[in-house]
């Protein structure tokens, strides 16, 4: 498989390309609009055809690429059937995305947001903003939830193998990736807490809203585009 981390500085956020090195055929996992054009040159230069978009949530924090890389590459996009009405196909627990020979599993990891979902490839899990590095995603918006999101974390990912490698939507400090393992022994937020304390730590957290919450919002329910979004075709 072939596997590149990309980044975005304005929003510190990670995506994602995977891709089948026989049929070269990609996926591309939380794209960032204002990279749209640096993720389309990146799949040129390497060859490949993107067949399918990712989005782990309706992000908060930026406007997603998913809408504009449908229209210039052909590329269908997916994400749960909680989220945005735009995408091609919905996608819930236990669903198989495959891409060339490529086979993605679909994890529901509710509590950052309704609709937030993880992806397991190969040994790498892409945890959206459900598990971060030494954190997790906020609970405060978009029916969040700490409860849903420890139970999320503990039962869909701290159930992986420990060496299984986490790669999540965003980074702060400065880290790329993680592991199952790390997260367990070393997460300040889960390591040694009860779900009481988990929900309490969260409860008590005040942060301001995400810099771009009212804008991206709206727009990444529409796919990234003004247009109104398609119907959905159900999995």
């Amino acid at each position: 498989m072939l596997f590149r981390q990309l980044f975005d500085a304005e929003s510190s956020t990670y995506t994602y390309l995977l891709a089948d090195t026989a049929t070269r055929e990609a996926v591309l996992i939380d794209p960032v609009l204002e990279q749209v054009e640096r993720d389309v040159r990146l799949v040129h230069e390497l060859g490949l055809k993107l067949k399918v978009v990712l989005e782990t949530h309706v992000h908060a924090d930026h406007v997603t690429g998913a809408g504009l890389l449908r229209e210039r590459t052909g590329a269908q996009v997916f994400a749960s059937a909680r989220g945005a009405p735009c995408v091609d196909r919905q996608l819930s627990q236990g669903d198989v995305v495959r891409v060339g020979a490529l086979e993605i599993q679909v994890l529901e990891t509710p509590g950052h947001t309704d609709d937030s979902l993880s992806f397991l490839c190969d040994g790498r899990l892409f945890s959206g903003d459900a598990l971060l590095v030494r954190g997790t995603g906020r609970t405060d918006f978009q029916n969040g939830d700490p409860g849903q999101l420890y139970d999320s974390i503990t039962r869909e990912v701290f159930t992986l193998p420990e060496a299984t490698e986490v790669y999540p939507a965003h980074d702060y400090a400065g880290f790329t990736m993680t592991s199952v393992g790390e997260e367990k022994h070393h997460n300040p937020r889960l390591a040694g807490k009860s779900r009481e304390d988990f929900v309490a730590f969260m409860k008590a957290r005040k942060s301001p809203p995400p810099r771009k919450l009212d804008m991206a919002v709206p727009a990444n329910r529409a796919c990234g585009l003004s247009s109104e979004p398609s119907s959905p075709q159900h999995a």
